[in-house]
């Protein structure tokens, strides 16, 4: 039972028993009308106080769900914290054996450059050095050169040429200096040229010396010893070397004799002038690359 269905019953059974004055009864149902009406604002204020509570408890609820998919929001993103953070040591221990193997190589790689800049450096001193001894001989065959030709000079018109090419000296007697048609026994004023020639030739013993003998290319009609013109081309090729070889301080081991018979023209052999031409003895000068072989050989 409540308090307004007891306060009625009260007033109820007074009235009744007419034992309550006046005065009672007007107090008793001021008293109920305040008490009604402070009933009135109780259920006014608990039901303010429910919807308040509903209103409390939705956004509780949402802010549950809310903090749930918080949570959920952060255990992924601590779940993909791990994970860019394994990846990072896995990245930078694989970083880390990469840069000590670029490292590696690079030091290699110096160590091969410093190796191949020596070796250039090396090869570098070999080519200035080989150089110079190249110029140094063709300083030696320029003066070679001219001391023949100087040597020479008295000769020249006489059938006798010196010429410098490729790296030698070449001296070219014609026949008609040296020797009489068919023979190979050298003439007084040839025998003059090449005494001349083996006194600029002994002051130089580095040089080598091949003689050559070359004839024209006609038929060569037997004659006593000669059987050709290999033959007599090869025999005054001989008799030079052997005028030269007077001079004993010409080293034998410095000369070679050869004869080369018709196949060398240096002129056609149609006419006089030329079939001239070809008849003719050719010392060739070369300078000994004793030195740079040895050279070369060293790189």
């Amino acid at each position: 039972m409540n308090k307004t269905t007891f306060i009625f019953l009260i007033i109820f059974s007074l009235s009744i028993n007419s034992c309550i004055s006046t005065k009672i009864f007007n107090d008793l149902e001021a008293r109920y009308f305040i008490l009604k009406k402070e009933r009135i604002e109780l259920l006014e204020s608990a039901d303010s106080l429910q919807q308040t509570f509903d209103t409390v408890n939705s956004k509780l609820q949402d802010n549950n769900r809310y903090l749930e998919l918080s949570r959920d929001s952060i255990r992924s993103g601590l779940f993909e914290i791990k994970s860019l953070e394994n990846s990072y040591f896995l990245l930078k221990d694989n970083n880390e054996n990469i840069i000590q193997n670029r490292i590696a190589v690079n030091n290699s790689l110096l160590k091969k450059m410093a190796l191949k800049e020596t070796e250039l450096q090396y090869r570098s001193e070999r080519v200035d050095q080989l150089e110079r001894m190249i110029n140094k001989q063709k300083i030696a065959l320029n003066e070679l050169k001219e001391s023949l030709s100087n040597a020479l000079l008295n000769f020249k018109g006489k059938g006798l040429k010196v010429e410098q090419l490729n790296g030698k000296v070449y001296v070219s007697m014609e026949n008609k200096l040296l020797f009489k048609s068919g023979s190979w026994d050298v003439e007084e004023n040839g025998k003059k040229a090449l005494i001349q020639l083996s006194e600029v030739l002994e002051v130089n013993p580095e040089i080598s010396i091949l003689i050559e003998g070359h004839t024209d290319n006609v038929p060569f009609s037997l004659k006593g010893e000669l059987e050709s013109n290999w033959d007599l081309s090869t025999k005054r090729a001989t008799a030079v070397v052997n005028i030269i070889l007077q001079n004993n301080l010409i080293l034998p081991q410095n000369l070679t004799a050869a004869g080369r018979s018709e196949y060398l023209p240096i002129a056609l052999n149609s006419s006089k002038e030329g079939r001239a031409s070809n008849r003719r003895i050719e010392i060739i000068l070369s300078p000994s690359f004793d030195d740079i072989a040895s050279l070369l050989q060293a790189n």
